[in-house]
């Protein structure tokens, strides 16, 4: 591996080997603990637009809901539940772009599924706590690994070394039976050199939703290893998760009467009383073992190798009423001189994958100086298959029997090389050179018995390129330029798409800093070529099903603040406004294939705005009111007013209080954070179908569209204490 790393670092400084001779005592001494997510994050003063959260500003409103609701006040985030609440199966949108199109990386690790590039943090619940710190950059942001941002990208640091030993208890309860339960510690450095630390949790939760219930359990070990310029880190760590499902979503008549009804699992029984099936749930497992070391050589080189292997493994259930033979690939059968064409059954489809991942960088800093480069190698290979556990008559299918089954492995290489140069005081330049190659394969059946052979090679080019200006004490300006391709996931090879997009994403920025006031703002446009938007429209098991736009883009404008109105009060605002279209886009509406001209892209509002009011009565108490307002957006790209999703404005208010100084322990934190505290009855996502009807009236088609809503709760509370020793 040194073979490939080296030469990109050389390649890239040989021009200013003179700059390793410059005086090193005002050069910053960086952690250790940074070198693991260097190559993925950026600084402050960077032309790439982000934002940060610490573990202390996570703290404190952790009562056990996932990560995407931990983000939910950061310019341009939208969040929404399945079970209503923020626990169990939630999702994440950054301008107007879903979690699939969302990079995550874990210490630098992809986190992406690398088939359905969906990031599910359901498989590790209660992962916040363990986390030391996070950045979410918006647009295509700097080069990272696995598939491409098109989005965003967000990179999570997992805990950090401590050096003084602690445990802690967490216990939390509130609205549907919801309760969070988790122990931490950490021994501290022994010998000044070895810590192990880890983390037990356990959520539970009724779901808003009818049913929607969550029963999770997650656990994060880490031994370190520490030295003056070493620091070698194996951590594991993973979650269980059974999940009642509730993607079914209602319709408008039901969101009306009763907004909490879940068709999930409903079946008629022999009486012809509507019953539901106990068992119609998610059950999943993952479990990541990373292996991180970060080597300083002195005050200018750095490296950081890291080895990861993940395992996920689980299945969904459902019981299915009425089921053709034909579904399963069988032929009728007679039963006491009746053909029997339909069954009741049950079924269970599987994951079961292998993720291997290798990452090296290497890092040269001076004072005039900033330069990366690495290669990043994964492996993919993942299961898919269906089993029979129970027909109403016999069809072929004995227990456990499969009745689909394919494979899926995908290969990646990527190597980059990025430099910052400070010109001078004033003027700084980014440079940021990718190239990715991924291997796709798939083979055997799809859950529709539609055979899927299928080898597909992409080749990346991923150019970014910035100028910072940094006027005065007070005023940056920024420029980027960033190029981005993904490749197409396995439900778009079951559509027949096969070609890969393509983002150009244009950035322009300006930084305010006062004693009192902080201020980022930022224009962007973001120019799709193939670009794979959400139709609106999802499967059978509810995954949303994507489509090539032709040539789309999202233009906006972002701004967020921190203003300190006094020692006790602080306004934290944000607000992004865009404007989201596919050009010239077709649409075949009864029957004739029709130029719409430019209409919005789905799921992209127009506004979205949060704001955070703090106030600190003492130094140990802090009070906020949490507002969040998501304009009305369209669930489908046709502009119909049957998909228009309208606009809602929620409320929540948090306390945070700190108790130092007591007998045995060295303090007990009690939150609370009451949610949409106005109790407005909301809809934070849905689907949107069409279908051609034929038959209604022979000779004539008629486009019939249709719609389905997500409800979220209504006013919720949790509670909770830790305690700390």
């Amino acid at each position: 591996m040194k073979r490939i790393i080296l030469p990109i670092a050389i390649s890239l400084v040989y021009l200013n080997v003179s700059a390793q001779e410059k005086v090193q005592d005002t050069t910053k001494t960086e952690k250790l603990e940074e070198v693991f997510i260097k190559s993925v994050r950026v600084e402050a003063d960077s032309p790439i637009t982000h934002s940060n959260l610490s573990k202390e500003q996570l703290e404190k409103r952790n009562l056990g809901q996932d990560i995407p609701y931990m983000l939910n006040y950061l310019p341009s985030v939208v969040t929404t539940s399945d079970a209503g609440a923020g626990v169990g199966y939630t999702y994440i949108r950054v301008r107007g772009s879903d979690a699939s199109r969302v990079n995550v990386t874990l210490n630098g690790i992809p986190f992406n599924d690398a088939e359905s590039q969906g990031t599910f943090f359901v498989n590790l619940p209660d992962f916040t706590s363990s986390v030391e710190s996070l950045q979410l950059q918006r647009g295509v942001g700097t080069s990272t690994n696995g598939s491409g941002a098109f989005g965003a990208s967000l990179n999570l640091l997992t805990d950090g070394v401590s050096e003084e030993a602690y445990g802690q208890i967490a216990n939390s309860f509130g609205s549907y039976n919801t309760r969070r339960h988790n122990v931490k510690f950490s021994t501290g450095l022994l010998q000044d050199k070895i810590e192990v630390a880890g983390r037990l949790s356990t959520i539970q939760s009724d779901g808003y939703i009818d049913r929607a219930t969550s029963d999770l359990k997650s656990y994060y070990l880490q031994g370190a290893y520490v030295e003056r310029n070493t620091l070698i880190k194996f951590i594991t760590f993973g979650g269980r998760e059974e999940t009642y499902q509730a993607y079914f979503g209602i319709d408008a008549e039901t969101l009306a009467t009763d907004r909490t009804f879940n068709p999930a699992g409903q079946f008629t029984d022999d009486d012809g009383n509507i019953q539901f099936y106990d068992n119609e749930v998610d059950n999943y497992a993952q479990d990541h073992y990373q292996l991180l070391w970060n080597q300083k050589f002195n005050n200018n080189w750095s490296s950081n190798i890291s080895l990861n292997y993940t395992y996920g493994r689980g299945y969904f259930e459902q019981f299915k009423e009425d089921e053709d033979f034909e579904t399963y690939g069988e032929d009728p059968i007679v039963i006491d001189g009746e053909t029997i064409s339909e069954t009741d059954l049950i079924r269970r489809r599987w994951l079961d994958n292998d993720f291997y991942a290798v990452n090296g960088n290497i890092n040269f800093k001076d004072n005039s100086w900033d330069i990366s480069s690495g290669v990043f190698f994964s492996s993919y290979k993942g299961d898919h298959f269906g089993e029979i556990l129970y027909t109403e008559f016999p069809i072929g299918f004995d227990y456990k029997d499969r009745y689909y089954f394919g494979t899926g492995d995908k290969s990646e290489v990527s190597v980059f090389g990025k430099a910052t140069y400070r010109f001078n005081e004033q003027w700084s330049f980014f440079g940021d050179l990718q190239g990715r190659f991924v291997n796709y394969e798939t083979a055997g059946t799809t859950s529709d018995l539609i055979t899927l052979n299928e080898d597909e090679t992409y080749s990346f080019f991923n150019p970014k390129a910035g100028a910072s200006f940094q006027l005065n004490d007070a005023n940056q300006f920024y420029a980027s330029y960033g190029r981005a391709h993904r490749e197409p996931r396995r439900s778009d090879f079951e559509q027949g798409i096969f070609k890969a997009e393509k983002l150009d994403d244009f950035e322009l920025g300006w930084r305010y800093a006062s004693e009192n006031i902080q201020l980022n703002t930022n224009g962007f446009y973001m120019d799709y070529t193939d670009q794979l938007v959400l139709t609106g429209a999802i499967d059978d098991v509810g995954a949303p099903i994507r489509a090539t736009s032709g040539s789309s883009y999202r233009l906006g404008l972002e701004v967020d603040a921190s203003i300190t109105l006094s020692e006790k009060i602080t306004v934290r605002p944000n607000i992004a406004l865009s404007s989201n279209k596919n050009r010239d886009f077709f649409f075949q509406r009864d029957g004739v294939l029709t130029n719409l001209g430019n209409t919005n892209i789905s799921y992209s509002p127009e506004i979205v705005a949060g704001n955070i009011l703090e106030y600190r009565p003492l130094p140990n108490l802090q009070l906020a009111l949490l507002s969040k307002y998501v304009g009305e957006q369209f669930l489908g790209n046709i502009d119909a007013e049957s998909s228009k999703l309208e606009d809602y404005f929620i409320n929540d208010f948090n306390v945070f209080y700190e108790v130092r100084k007591i007998p045995f322990v060295d303090s007990i934190i009690f939150t609370a954070l009451v949610n949409n505290i106005f109790n407005v009855e909301y809809v934070s996502n849905g689907y949107f179908f069409t279908f051609d009807d034929d038959f209604s009236t022979p000779g004539t088609v008629t486009t019939i569209e249709g719609a389905g809503y997500y409800p979220q709760a209504t006013t919720n509370f949790l509670v909770g204490a830790t305690v700390k020793f």
